[in-house]
């Protein structure tokens, strides 16, 4: 349970999970709305409307927010009857940027918007980009499961 989701990050959470998106182009306040989903952890449906057009897509995980690895080690010393000693174990960091998480979305019409995302199960944020080059910055929060 420690992916994002991205998308976000989401904000991956390792269940299926619902992510409200909301995003604001950087040259006007108008706010816009849209939804993600995690369907595993590590990609998902997304689906963003902006001005009265529908873009849909998916996104994937890029970067984790973890990662794993065994690690081994010994330690010896000699002597009469040559005793020595031996390590090994799992072990688990944090990304602490969270993980990262890249969105392709499509209209109707053709066109497209591409987004990064970053972000923890808690919520995440990032940018989107239009063809015409308009950014967008991009909120992720979890929707509350009733």
């Amino acid at each position: 349970m420690r992916h994002l989701a991205l998308l976000a990050a989401l904000a991956l959470a390792g269940c299926a999970s619902t992510y409200e998106i909301t995003v604001m182009p950087r040259d006007s306040g108008a706010i816009y709305t849209g939804t993600a989903g995690n369907i595993g952890g590590m990609e998902g449906p997304i689906a963003i409307t902006i001005a009265n057009k529908a873009f849909t897509g998916t996104w994937v995980q890029t970067t984790p927010s973890y990662s794993s690895g065994f690690v081994s080690g010994g330690v010896g010393w000699g002597g009469r009857y040559g005793h020595g000693g031996v390590g090994a174990g799992y072990v688990s960091m944090d990304n602490p940027n969270g993980a990262t998480a890249k969105a392709l979305l499509r209209s109707a019409d053709g066109s497209g918007l591409r987004c990064d995302i970053q972000g923890t199960p808690g919520g995440g944020g990032g940018v989107c980009r239009d063809d015409s080059g308009r950014e967008y910055d991009v909120q992720l929060r979890p929707v509350a499961t009733k």
